[in-house]
């Protein structure tokens, strides 16, 4: 694959929908044009630099994902973006424009849905914010655990931990009783057992090709009162993915995502607080390396931008 273009900002002549920490997302009505830019973030702030294909995988792996997972939760997409006459239907004649190339990989036309304000967070082992809460108390995200447990440990059932989603600031922790309150009972309840599945399915696929999907988070939203999935799923932003034949009970794991970003965050003493430092080339580098292989591994074939 030819080296790519780094896409931080696009900046089309439609109007704009909403722009995240990742994605810009642009209103086609009755459509979305959803573009997954090269920008990072970690600890809620978004980096200054780059990462090289990062948008191409999350596009193109979480279009794999939809696929595969069809039967057993519909989704928003419409159409994943391979070549730049796949845009024309999309808008009519005298409201085309030249698409810029960038668009091809990285750009998804899905459903208009209204979402639904949480973030649906399952755990299969135990890592990250759930390990050091789990230390303190013996639970995660107030569930109650076994005793005993090690870092990284394969939990005896997915535990769902689902979140707040907010646009700025930090998500919190809900419990089941809030999350019902929040969308009522029964959608909860669906919320709950879809993730799972969802989950529990991918997780056997990745093992398949020596991946472990150590957690997850999932969204949703609406379609005339049925639960759709939306936004990315199962990339190594929104997941941990760990190379199983690296995989040791008791520490924390090499994995297929932006640790190696988080880790020099840590290490560069930044207080975690907006405006983020800037990235070395050898850490971009290895990130790029992490997406990449990920795709590569789990879909079996090469990251491709045409």
């Amino acid at each position: 694959m030819a080296n790519p273009e780094v896409i931080l900002k696009t900046d089309l002549p439609i109007p704009l929908f909403i722009r995240g920490k990742v994605r810009d997302t642009y209103d086609l009505n009755p459509y979305l044009l959803i573009i997954a830019t090269d920008r990072i973030s970690a600890f809620d702030a978004v980096l200054p630099v780059g990462i090289p294909a990062k948008g191409l995988v999350l596009n193109q792996l979480s279009a794999f994902w939809f696929r595969e997972t069809t039967h057993i939760v519909p989704n928003h997409v419409i159409d994943v973006i391979d070549n730049l006459h796949r845009l024309d239907p999309y808008f009519a004649a005298p409201y085309r424009f030249h698409y810029p190339k960038y668009l091809i990989g990285r750009t998804m036309i899905v459903k208009k849905l209204e979402r639904l304000p949480v973030e649906c967070v399952v755990r299969g082992y135990i890592a990250g914010s759930a390990w050091v809460e789990y230390q303190k108390s013996g639970t995660a995200n107030g569930i109650p655990l076994p005793k005993g447990l090690k870092e990284s440990q394969e939990l005896p059932d997915p535990l769902f931990t689902p979140t707040t989603k907010v646009d700025t600031g930090h998500d919190e922790p809900l419990t089941m009783e809030a999350m019902q309150r929040m969308v009522g009972k029964q959608l909860a309840e669906d919320m709950r057992a879809k993730t799972i599945e969802v989950y529990r399915f991918a997780r056997e696929y990745a093992r398949s090709k020596g991946i472990i999907i150590a957690d997850t988070k999932l969204e949703f939203g609406l379609e005339n009162g049925k639960l759709v999935l939306i936004d990315e799923l199962l990339t190594p932003d929104s997941s941990r993915f760990w190379d199983a034949s690296q995989y040791k009970v008791g520490q924390s794991q090499p994995s297929y995502d932006k640790q190696p970003v988080r880790d020099w965050l840590v290490d560069s003493g930044w207080n975690k607080e907006p405006p983020a430092p800037s990235l070395p080339p050898d850490v971009v580098a290895a990130t790029s390396k992490r997406y990449i292989e990920a795709y590569e591994r789990l879909t079996g074939k090469k990251l491709t931008t045409e």
